[in-house]
């Protein structure tokens, strides 16, 4: 089942995984509630299962709840390559430092599962394996014995994460397994996992 985006955070958000605040909203008014109960300045994104949106005008930041209001009034109803925008997630912003990459997937090839992690983050994971494959670590998971914090460490160990967030990213790392598999996934993915300037990791930030 392919999910929206703000189905996701609410999913990773039950799990115990560190999201940003916000909400969803199928009018403006409700848009401008959640940007003032989260500060004023947000980001009002477009919900839909197609990329682009950003340039399509369905990403939009806003620094008050007023602003957010109008750009939901915008952006609602709005045609993304064919798909009518019928909600907008609100979110708080974050003043990100770093981005990485973080996923579980069944490797139905080699009839397993397999871990992908990597410190360049923010683009196509496969882009950053063809083009600095040195930053890319996958490694196979047991079914049986799944992901505990030692192999986590080992994961974040051989994915190069730097000291300042490895404890943070070893804890993502163990809750998304969990997460993968009490919900039957076939994939998870955290892109960005974002490292904030005060060192702490969001693993659902504005894009």
């Amino acid at each position: 089942m392919d999910l929206y985006e703000y189905q996701g955070r609410e999913l990773f958000a039950r799990h115990g995984l560190p999201v940003l605040g916000g909400g969803v909203a199928e009018t403006p008014e409700e848009a401008r509630a959640i940007a003032d109960k989260q500060g004023g300045r947000v980001v009002v994104k477009a919900q839909v299962k197609v990329g682009g949106r950003g340039k399509a005008g369905g990403v939009k930041l806003a620094e008050s709840a007023e602003e957010a209001m109008a750009h939901a009034t915008a952006i609602l109803g709005m045609d993304i390559k064919g798909h009518t925008v019928g909600k907008v997630m609100v979110t708080t912003t974050a003043d990100i430092a770093e981005e990485y990459y973080f996923s579980y997937l069944l490797d139905r090839a080699n009839r397993t599962f397999l871990c992908i992690a990597s410190v360049a983050g923010g683009m196509q994971i496969e882009q950053v394996a063809h083009e600095q494959p040195d930053k890319v670590a996958k490694v196979a998971i047991d079914a049986v014995r799944g992901v505990d914090e030692t192999l986590a460490r080992e994961i974040v160990t051989k994915a190069g994460f730097p000291a300042d967030v490895f404890d943070q990213v070893v804890d993502i790392a163990v809750k998304l397994w969990q997460a993968f598999v009490a919900e039957d996934a076939t994939l998870v993915e955290i892109n960005p996992l974002a490292k904030t300037r005060t060192a702490r990791c969001s693993a659902w930030t504005p894009r």
